[in-house]
């Protein structure tokens, strides 16, 4: 549904986005970046708003920037707080039903922010409303066309917590229905409840795509960290580093009533996972926990993004 060939943007002497290429489909994607690393630049580019200085983009097959029919099936909803200050939240989500056509704008409306938990009677204009309020209203307004493709820039921004479970949901929901949906997002705890599938940009280049775990498992210059909890961490960490592909071991005493364990660094963890039961065996050592302490998508995301 999104397909990206060697896209670069620059603005003057600095680059924005470099050789980018990749290709989305239905389901909920995360794009991951520090800030600068020109993910909201690359959302512009998807939904047409700023042309390529190289390579293609196809939304649905069109290019979003010259054919104009494609654009009724996306959305996008922006990083920034761009609001008509005079207007309350449901004139504001109405307007954009008007401009995409719709028959029955005011429906359309009241069934978005209805949506998002808004209440569409509330007459107070949007601009004092909270960052929250704020963020819940630009992906109501973002339904209303009834997209195939939504890009939602940092849309968890001020959100509340159970407020963040809700937009989680309705994100899912949405890619479940055979949607593309696009999120930005700093919230790698949260995001992980999107879906393992993961774009992650850093300084303007795609580091990464696929499924996180996936990711991990294929960066061999990076150690995994596996912990162990043993009734025997000491006898357990001198025999296995006697196993090729561990490179060092570390104990972690007992405390707040957790028992001891020991942290294995190895460049097998395949291995690893085959040996562990053997070796506790052999130094006739209780195996209470083994679990991995760095394939989760904030440790994925900092090894991808770091100098």
């Amino acid at each position: 549904m999104i397909e990206v060939d060697g896209v670069s943007r620059w603005f003057g002497d600095v680059v924005a986005v470099s050789d980018v290429s990749f290709s989305v489909g239905p389901g909920v994607t995360a794009l991951l970046g520090p800030n600068g690393a020109g993910k909201s630049t690359l959302l512009r580019m998807l939904c047409g708003l700023t042309p390529p200085d190289r390579g293609t983009i196809r939304i649905l097959g069109a290019d979003p920037r010259t054919d104009l029919g494609v654009r009724g099936h996306i959305s996008i909803v922006p990083q920034q707080e761009a609001m008509f200050e005079a207007l309350d939240a449901f004139s504001f989500v109405r307007l954009n039903a008007v401009l995409h056509g719709i028959a029955t704008p005011d429906d359309v409306a009241r069934s978005a922010l209805a949506v998002v938990e808004l209440d569409p009677d509330d007459t107070r204009k949007v601009t004092s409303y909270s960052k929250g309020m704020k963020q819940r209203v630009k992906v109501a307004q973002a339904l209303v066309n009834d997209p195939q493709v939504l890009m939602l820039d940092e849309p968890l921004t001020g959100l509340d917590p159970r407020q963040r479970r809700h937009m989680i949901d309705l994100f899912g929901r949405l890619g479940a229905e055979g949607r593309c949906v696009l999120v930005s997002s700093h919230v790698l705890d949260e995001v992980e409840r999107f879906g393992s599938r993961v774009l992650v940009i850093a300084q303007g280049r795609l580091a990464a795509t696929g499924d996180y775990r996936a990711i991990r498992d294929l960066m061999d210059d990076r150690p995994h960290r596996i912990r162990v909890r043993t009734d025997k961490p000491r006898e357990i960490a001198a025999s296995l580093l006697l196993h090729a592909g561990v490179l060092g071991t570390t104990i972690e005493p007992a405390k707040a009533g957790r028992p001891p364990a020991v942290v294995i660094d190895t460049t097998d963890a395949p291995t690893f996972r085959r040996a562990i039961a053997a070796t506790a065996h052999s130094v006739d050592a209780q195996l209470w926990e083994v679990s991995p302490l760095d394939d989760d998508l904030e440790s994925v995301f900092r090894y991808l993004v770091q100098p």
